[in-house]
């Protein structure tokens, strides 16, 4: 019995190795030569540095990346900057891993999350045209099925509506899904009265574009560009370092739930509560606050506190003004926080009478960075204490070396002169 047990642990252990070496062999190694052939084609390209720990990370999501996308037309590599420092100055890399998609002269810089599915949606949303176009019913349930987020145009290619879609489809293309189909093929999942019309589909929902209605040309434009901006996220995202700065763009008000995760991406059920208690107000008040406020949570506590220069309590409610960059916090207690009091908090905020902290000043800055060397430094010491002092420590004395030769000179010379004149006294004396 245990030797059966041992073979099959055995069997499990080969067919991971065996797995993760073929999903590794998807990655093309690639070289200079690779200037030649990048217009080729459609890439998708990390550009690292073998001493980068970022880097490091990133090689088994890339692996699997590779896997994912080796059935596709979209070729996935790697090539080594510090090798071939060719081609980090034809694509200007500045900094590692920088991951681009390549399709002919066009090039695209990926900024969001380092995960499979982030990287894999990326890829595929430019691998075809800015707006694709769905001819089959089988086809689009496809896409409700594995689309969670998407833009869909049901009518004919033609008109002011359908112009300004593909011409907006195009500037967002590497951040959202856009379709177009027609009445015979979505009239099943999606009833349309009257075309040309416009959907975004999230959360198995859909909600109607409709502000094309007497608009001139520039005016539907504006709104048609306004509208996608603060559609193509879902009602209530994570938020992290990668696509902080995308919600940022909406210029909304940003309502955050900061809450904190273990190593497992578990939230604790006592801020998995308020977490859903924040995520209620929006989803029962969607058409009073959409507008205004875009809702998320966050399980990074440091940049947090990085915004609100303070270490705040988990969980709490924060409210960032993307414009501004100021933010609110509310005055009472996050144990005491409820629907109602969160709802009164964002009419507060509405009405510009809720107290507003931080902001774009230079002041300001000064005194983020002067409190995120403060953290950085506080958390270098509880991390390990004896490399702290030796990494500060041998700066300090250095420059006290250096202190030293300059200013002790200038005493040992002035005691010198001291005894010369006191040595010449003495022997005027004699």
């Amino acid at each position: 019995m245990v030797s059966l047990v041992k073979i099959a642990f055995f069997a499990i252990y080969v067919f991971s190795v065996t797995f993760v070496e073929m999903a590794a062999t998807r990655v093309l190694e690639l070289s200079d030569r690779f200037l030649d052939i990048h217009k080729e084609g459609q890439w998708l390209v990390m550009m690292y540095a073998p001493w980068c720990a970022h880097c490091k990370r990133l090689e088994p999501v890339w692996a699997h990346v590779a896997q994912h996308l080796h059935a596709t037309s979209i070729r996935v590599g790697r090539v080594d900057c510090t090798r071939f420092t060719n081609v980090a100055h034809t694509f200007k890399v500045r900094g590692f891993p920088t991951i681009l998609f390549l399709k002919g002269d066009q090039e695209f810089a990926y900024h969001g999350d380092r995960t499979r599915e982030e990287i894999v949606k990326f890829a595929l949303r430019l691998s075809g045209p800015p707006v694709q176009e769905i001819t089959k019913t089988q086809s689009f349930e496809t896409i409700k099925r594995d689309r969670d987020l998407y833009f869909l145009y049901v009518g004919e290619r033609s008109g002011p509506l359908w112009d300004i879609y593909h011409k907006t489809a195009d500037v967002f293309q590497p951040h959202a899904f856009f379709y177009q189909s027609h009445p015979n093929v979505v009239n099943k999942h999606a009833p349309v009265e009257k075309t040309p019309a416009l959907f975004v589909y999230k959360e198995n929902l859909h909600y109607n574009f409709t502000d094309q209605q007497n608009l001139d040309s520039e005016k539907l434009n504006e709104t048609l560009y306004k509208w996608v901006n603060a559609e193509r996220f879902p009602t209530f995202p994570k938020v992290t370092r990668g696509n902080i700065n995308q919600l940022f763009l909406t210029n909304k008000n940003l309502v955050l739930a900061v809450v904190e995760e273990n190593q497992l991406e578990e939230v604790s059920p006592d801020m998995l509560q308020f977490k859903d208690m924040v995520e209620s107000v929006i989803k029962a008040k969607r058409e009073k606050y959409h507008d205004h406020f875009q809702f998320g949570w966050i399980a990074n506590p440091e940049l947090v506190n990085s915004i609100a220069m303070m270490v705040l309590p988990l969980p709490s409610l924060i409210v960032i003004n993307t414009t501004t960059s100021h933010h609110h916090i509310p005055e009472d207690e996050p144990e005491k926080l409820n629907p109602h009091v969160i709802e009164l908090f964002l009419e507060q905020i509405r009405n510009e009478s809720a107290p507003r902290y931080g902001g774009n000043s230079w002041l300001v800055r000064i005194g983020r960075s002067w409190f995120e060397l403060k953290t950085t430094l506080a958390a270098m010491w509880l991390g390990n204490p004896i490399l702290t002092m030796v990494l500060f420590g041998l700066p300090a004395g250095f420059l006290s070396l250096i202190c030293y030769g300059i200013c002790c000179p200038d005493i040992l010379d002035a005691d010198d002169d001291e005894e010369e004149q006191q040595g010449g006294t003495h022997m005027k004396k004699d």
